[in-house]
């Protein structure tokens, strides 16, 4: 159940119409409240003390229309600006960072802002009367709307210079970096070595009398799976489960999501259960996903590398970002893909995710676009040379030295310019000198 609502949480997140919708709700209890206040305050004595506003109803009616009015103007500029932003991203980095664009709290909060500002008015507006027996003009609201204007003034400022800052490319990328970067403090919290080894292997033997698989109810992307119910599961019914698909992945409906193995045969009304412990939706998304921001930087770097856009800078940037996330991962424990019961038995079995496809998913598009590129592919190596400095394990060497001897041996084939091809050799053997040292 918590996975199902971390889900949801994360959809909303991405929305485009969430914080608007709660600033619009406050500036319905801001405006009742600053009415009531007003009510209350002409029943008092005392005379208000002329600060702001101090004109009757008619002014105040003017006042509130031109701040409403402009309101709807300036929401109206401010979402065709956030619209050509969105364009523009969409064809220099690809359509899957406008999700960035879209969850980006400062786009959200200025058009929120406009927005409940407009509303505010309108509601202070009703509430004004000019009845000579009943007139009615709330002064401390109208002075707020003054206010809000002030403030909406400023924030128009802010956007301006936000969207400008949030369409350049190194803001881009840094931006998708540090994103990444909480995705592997999430995924890997533990440091390698830090807790005793646990079983890595999808060789366990899963034994049972009767296998059931439980199919997908429709396709999509596998957004997560409750891996907390479905080891529930796995002792309320005394079986073991092995999973066909990582988060990540593409399922058609019909095909396994899990092979369910017991001594007794199940009924056929748990697959509704079970199929609710995998959420499956449209789009991927990045809460068990770990290879999800990994893929929108080498998104970037793929098509900065295109012929079309031709800028060699941001993919090199995006390299440098890619090497120093893998660094990190050189130090970092991968999550254990069996699953034991208190007693040692084998309950849950999970596809494997090591540090070599994550290393493959990072470099090898980027490898595969950038054959005639002689400075990508110098500071492919490099990278590699970086992470080659961090690697701690064999099978980290073992696909740093895979991954480098793929970039030469196309260099090899593509490049016909002596000097190109030794500068790509000499990072190469800096790369194996480096790893020798380490053993």
């Amino acid at each position: 159940m918590k996975t199902y609502w971390l889900n949801r949480w994360e959809t909303i997140r991405n929305s485009f119409w969430f914080v608007p919708a709660m600033l619009l709700v406050i500036a319905v209890g801001l405006a009742r409240i600053a009415v009531t206040l007003d009510h209350q305050l002409t029943q008092f004595p005392f005379a208000f003390p002329d600060i702001g506003f101090t004109g009757g109803a008619e002014g105040a009616r003017s006042v509130l229309s031109t701040i409403a009015g402009s309101m709807v103007t300036v929401a109206g500029v401010a979402f065709s600006i956030t619209i050509v932003a969105l364009t523009l991203a969409s064809s220099q980095f690809g359509p899957r960072l406008l999700r960035n664009f879209m969850r980006d709290p400062g786009n959200q909060y200025v058009l929120g802002t406009f927005i409940a500002t407009f509303i505010y008015c309108l509601l202070v507006l009703s509430s004004v009367t000019s009845n000579h027996d009943n007139a009615f003009v709330p002064r401390l609201a109208v002075n707020i709307s003054l206010l809000l204007a002030l403030l909406n003034v400023g924030v128009l400022i802010f956007f301006i210079h936000h969207v400008a800052t949030s369409i350049q490319a190194d803001h881009v990328v840094n931006g998708v970096y540090e994103e990444l970067n909480q995705h592997i403090a999430q995924f890997f919290p533990d440091e390698l070595g830090a807790h005793p080894a646990r079983d890595q292997t999808t060789g366990q033997p899963l034994t049972g009398l009767f296998h059931r698989i439980v199919p997908a109810n429709h396709e999509g992307y596998l957004q997560a799976v409750d891996r907390a119910s479905l080891r529930r599961l796995s002792e309320q019914l005394d079986c073991q489960i092995a999973l066909s698909h990582r988060a990540g992945s593409f399922v058609i409906k019909g095909s396994s999501l899990a092979v369910v193995l017991s001594d007794t045969e199940l009924d056929e009304s748990l697959d509704s259960e079970l199929q609710s412990c995998f959420i499956i939706g449209k789009l991927r998304t990045p809460e068990q996903d770990p290879e999800f921001a990994i893929h929108q930087l080498v998104e970037v770097a793929v098509r900065a590398l295109s012929p079309g856009i031709n800028d060699p800078f941001t993919a090199m940037t995006c390299i440098d970002r890619l090497s120093a996330v893998l660094c990190t991962l050189t130090g970092r424990a991968f999550h254990p893909v069996s699953w034991y019961r208190d007693d040692g038995r084998l309950q849950l079995v999970e596809q494997p995710l090591d540090y070599s496809g994550m290393l493959n998913a990072s470099f090898d598009q980027i490898r595969q676009h950038s054959q005639t590129d002689v400075a990508v592919s110098i500071r492919l190596l490099e990278g590699l040379s970086r992470i080659a400095s961090h690697c701690r394990t064999a099978e980290q060497q073992e696909a740093v030295l895979r991954q480098a001897d793929m970039i030469v041996q196309t260099r090899r084939e593509s490049l016909s310019e002596a000097e190109d091809i030794a500068d790509v050799e000499q990072r190469y053997q800096a790369l194996k000198d480096e790893l020798r040292q380490l053993g």
